[in-house]
């Protein structure tokens, strides 16, 4: 297991009414979730909370967290979600109120002393690593689609009207596609940090490097990143884990 410090905060923030934004944190530092639900008044709040349980849930009865193998580790990581995808559908489908409920998911899970870092929508989860900033997952976002496709240039995907139009989340019927994690070894030093797109909304990749960068607690971190979101006019709920790695 890797020693890491954790630092997190989730805030309803200047525009919503609600927080539809949820995250875990595994006692014993396992894994990491943050999920931002969508449908509507209670919708996306259930949608979210759902795939929190689900997943926590889950990966505590079905994932050797010890001795595994790569493939087994990410087949097991598509069955949970796939799972918790199911169980959204269904109450979407037998619930009027519901209806519209989806939510995305980012997760970090530690196997073995390696990361697993993936998810479904558009919250992500980053890196910064010696001073080299990447975003770790994709967007499954119309405009990331029209990027990939090299129809749309990244900088006119950040103000494009569909920016926000998500093609897979849980609560749709390709959310049970796979999580595509990408798998790497944490380094003394690494700071992750899993969030949802109401930090992305208010601030840059540039100053997000740069909070990062910053030799503060994770915690201090995690309030500095939804602070500056707030500030720079984000209109999302704002949700924010920070790792780092001793």
């Amino acid at each position: 297991m890797v020693r890491v410090q954790v630092g997190s905060l989730s805030i309803t923030g200047n525009f919503r009414s609600n927080n539809e934004d949820r995250l875990a944190i595994d006692p014993q530092h396992r894994f990491f979730l943050v999920a931002d639900g969508m449908g509507g008044q209670s919708a996306g709040e259930q949608a979210s909370e759902m795939a929190i349980e689900l997943v926590g849930k889950q990966l505590v009865e079905q994932l050797d967290f010890e001795h595994t193998t790569h493939d087994s580790v990410i087949e097991t990581l598509d069955r949970v979600v796939a799972f918790a995808n199911t169980e959204i559908v269904a109450l979407a489908q037998l619930e009027p109120r519901f209806h519209n409920m989806g939510t995305t998911l980012v997760f970090v899970v530690d196997v073995d002393g390696e990361f697993y870092a993936g998810g479904i929508g558009d919250s992500r989860v980053y890196r910064l690593r010696d001073g080299d900033f990447e975003q770790l997952t994709t967007d499954h976002s119309l405009t990331q689609a029209l990027v990939d496709a090299q129809t749309l240039s990244p900088e006119e995907a950040l103000t494009h009207r569909y920016r926000n139009v998500l093609y897979r989340y849980l609560g749709s019927k390709e959310g049970s596609e796979g999580t595509t994690p990408v798998v790497f070894e944490p380094a003394p030093g690494d700071i992750v940090l899993l969030c949802s797109d109401g930090v992305t909304d208010g601030v840059d990749d540039l100053t997000l490097a740069g909070l990062l960068a910053m030799d503060h607690d994770p915690q201090q971190i995690a309030e500095q990143v939804v602070e500056a979101a707030q500030d720079g006019g984000s209109k999302d709920n704002i949700t924010a884990i920070v790792l780092r790695v001793e």
